[in-house]
């Protein structure tokens, strides 16, 4: 560990200006080796680091010491940076599970701004393989987070030389000229470009004209004004989008910085909006004569949009700009709004955005994605142009009347409308053929009713290169009703089911450049290489691990649904009610043994199982052991003890649960209050296990344990007392229904493959849906 500090440090430019460093080692208690503002010099750091002694001592306590960094060390007196926007970097080495709760205090550090980075061994919760593995493991660390000049950057200076900034054009170049003077140019390092704009945009130079930087700075201070009017800043920021940010991996930050000195001409919104799509994070600096607010449109956080009175005043925020900048190379996904945080945000979600999908076969089509829908398109307030584009080739012709069930579905959960969602669908197998674009219809029954009128079209070979050129040309287009051009989120769904016979490689790349987002889905006839290509980001390495999605729909699978009732001391009163609630909501379901199962469990101090999942065959039959329940009485309260409960004698195969065959699982807890014991670890278990958790408690329990335990925070529920449950039934129930299921690798079938892809694609609708509801 000490060895891993002293390399980490190695690569710092240690200095009270540049970066500070702190060390705190800790066991039962902390103990501060050193301040933030204890030494200015790399040499006395590492002198004291080799210095350092163990410590010893138990148990551990992770948590107090957190709360120790957050309210000694990450202080202004300790010499935190913090309110001076310095990012705040916290890097834990941990080697054992802690013997008091982390969550409290690692939140309280997140909504300080600090970015925290744990590393544990085989002994802790999150593990490597062993302890020399720290070393290993923080080598690529280091030189991602400290090393920002040897950090590749592609920049565009974006300059306003229109007839208002004539005079201060010189002290823009200047400027230019020392940002650049900053950066470590090359081809494989740092890129930049400068543009020129007023009526019309020019580029000056590309990002691949140059590679040094002196080459860079001689042709700056050759520029001259253009001059022009008006000021047409949105026509500038689309022409960037569409020629000088071009053939991006995604990998390499893209930054824009904007030098504008009055108001734009023409609308910015929707080129700002394409821009950062794209993920290029765009830094705006105006003078008094700019119009703040649309600085704060254009810019990716309104919060770093700069101001000076005028362009001579330029080097008063070189520093802001350049600390900036610099942070964004910092490639994770900070927890909280900090600079740096605001900075990454986006980068991340674009990159989490785009989406490699394979199912066993096309028959489980519909099976894996009834419930995507409710996953990525179940935002009203959003306009998305979606084009769903279906293998309608020989092979796919069992699996079609899936494709067509998921399309429909889907569609299903659109806000279907000229000025909201619009749908296109295009079948192809040699060739492709348009069954509708996306301003045919204007109404979901229309395009339901169209859909399910489709007739799988046969034909080989399976062109998917072909077909995805033609959907670019034909269907992305303005006369085909997408809107593109009006930053309205553009989303391809491929449904492939073999490999295709042409090449994909330059159709995917076209789609990418004009900021499309594909999510390709195949069969295990499809070939992987090629799906991950076609997908947006192609340097997503392909998961391991794949999310699927499962619906709550009574003529799908069924589910297997267990209330955990809370019958302690304290619920004695409200029991009827919690058992009049179970009643109503099993009249409900569709129980038998091949749709739904119902478990009932009571606990207190422990649990006890009153009937499993295979128990009951028929309604009649739970409803009368329901009506049969008798409180069990008892103290403390255990929750936690009987969430593991479930989770090793209710969900599993002899008990009656399917999760392995791919039904969903789901968890209804009705519980008066706070637990004895620790909920986190077993509720945490159950979501592992792909166990979709509803809480509801009363105004006796703990509304923030009940948030830990549920999959979604936002969907615990509270009632004032049990006997107020109907008030809140059909609000569970359609959460229920709406829900999309995570099951865990465990599973050997479909549905049971993985639970990473949620977040991933619910990143993917955030992103897309951030302009418009800002705006």
């Amino acid at each position: 560990m000490r060895d891993f500090v002293q390399r980490v440090v190695e690569t710092l430019s240690v200095d009270d200006n540049k970066d500070r460093v702190s060390v705190v080692q800790y066991s039962r208690d902390p103990a501060v080796q050193f301040y933030l503002n204890t030494y200015t010099t790399k040499g006395e750091i590492l002198d004291t680091v080799r210095g350092l002694r163990h410590k010893g001592g138990r148990p551990l306590n992770t948590g107090a010491a957190l709360q120790y960094l957050r309210d000694n060390v990450f202080t202004a007196s300790a010499g935190s940076r913090r309110l001076e926007g310095v990012p705040q970097v916290l890097i834990l080495l941990c080697g054992g599970k802690s013997f008091d709760s982390v969550d409290a205090p690692a939140s309280a550090l997140k909504q300080l701004g600090v970015l925290i980075f744990a590393i544990g061994t085989r002994s802790s919760d999150m593990r490597v393989s062993s302890p020399a593995h720290f070393f290993k493991g923080f080598t690529s660390l280091s030189s991602c987070l400290f090393s920002v000049d040897s950090a590749k950057k592609d920049i565009v200076f974006l300059l306003d030389g229109s007839d208002g900034t004539r005079n201060g054009f010189p002290a823009m170049l200047d400027f230019v000229e020392r940002v650049v003077e900053k950066l470590n140019v090359g081809e494989n390092n740092d890129r930049v470009s400068v543009v020129q704009y007023g009526r019309d945009a020019e580029v000056h130079f590309y990002l691949n004209t140059y590679t040094t930087r002196e080459d860079i700075v001689d042709s700056v201070r050759g520029l001259r004004h253009r001059g022009g009017r008006p000021l047409n800043t949105g026509a500038a920021l689309q022409y960037v989008r569409d020629n000088v940010f071009t053939n991006s991996s995604g990998r390499v930050p893209q930054v824009l910085i904007l030098l504008c000195g009055g108001k734009s001409f023409d609308s910015v919104d929707a080129p700002a909006s394409a821009l950062k799509q794209l993920g290029v994070l765009i830094f705006a600096i105006g003078t008094r004569s700019s119009d703040s607010r649309e600085l704060q449109n254009i810019s990716h956080d309104p919060s770093t949009a700069l101001s000076v009175s005028e362009f001579t005043d330029l080097p008063s925020v070189q520093q802001q700009l350049q600390s900036s900048v610099e942070a964004v190379v910092i490639d994770v996904t900070p927890e909280s709004p900090t600079v740096l945080g605001m900075l990454t945000s986006m980068t991340s979600c674009l990159r989490t955005a785009h989406h490699l999908v394979r199912v066993s076969s096309p028959a489980h089509f519909f099976k894996g994605f009834t419930s995507l829908s409710s996953c990525l398109f179940s935002v009203d307030s959003a306009k998305k142009d979606i084009v769903f584009l279906l293998d309608g080739s020989d092979g796919t012709r069992n699996g079609f009347p899936a494709m067509l069930d998921f399309v429909e579905r889907v569609v299903e959960k659109l806000n279907v409308g000229e000025n909201n969602d619009r749908v296109s669908v295009v079948q192809y197998g040699r060739d492709a053929e348009v069954h509708f674009y996306l301003n045919t219809y204007t109404t979901r029954e229309d395009i339901v009713d169209s859909v399910r009128g489709l007739r799988h079209r046969g034909g080989r070979p399976l062109n998917t290169g072909a077909a995805l050129q033609y959907v670019r040309d034909n269907v992305f287009t303005n006369s085909s009703g997408s809107r593109r051009l009006q930053g309205v989120p553009q989303m391809l769904i491929l449904l492939n089911g073999g490999r295709s016979f042409d090449n994909v490689d330059t159709p995917a790349s076209a789609l990418k450049q004009q900021g499309i987002f594909v999510i390709g889905i195949g069969t295990r006839s499809s070939d992987i290489r090629e799906l991950q290509k076609i997908s947006y980001d192609p340097s997503l390495p392909v998961p391991l691990r794949q999310n699927w999605c499962a619906s709550f729909d009574s003529a799908g699978l069924g589910r297997d649904v267990v209330f955990l009732l809370d019958g302690s001391d304290g619920t004695r009163s409200g029991f009827p009610a919690m058992r009049d609630f179970v009643q109503r909501v099993v009249e409900t379901l569709s129980v038998d043994d091949n749709k739904d199962r119902v478990s009932v469990v009571q606990y207190s101090r422990d649990p006890a199982v009153q009937f499993y999942l295979n128990t009951y065959t028929t309604k009649g039959e739970i409803l009368d052991t329901v009506r049969g329940l008798r409180h069990k009485g008892g103290r403390p309260l255990n929750t936690g003890a009987a969430l593991q409960y479930l989770r090793d004698n209710v969900f599993t195969a002899s008990a009656g649960s399917r999760r392995l065959e791919g039904v969903p699982q789901v968890l209804i807890l009705l519980c008066g209050g706070k637990s004895f014991d620790s909920v986190d670890a077993p509720a945490s278990a159950l979501k592992q296990l792909g166990v979709l958790i509803f809480a509801i408690g009363t105004r006796s329990s703990d509304s923030r344990e009940l948030q830990n335990i549920s999959h979604d925070p936002s969907t615990a529920l509270s009632v004032s007392e049990f006997t107020d449950l109907p008030s809140v039934q059909q609000q569970l129930q359609s959460s229920v229904e709406a829900v999309v299921i995570d099951v865990t690798p465990e599973s050997p079938t479909v549905l049971g493959m993985l639970t990473s892809m949620t977040s991933c694609l619910r990143a993917c609708l955030t992103c897309f849906t951030y302009t418009e509801q800002k705006r």
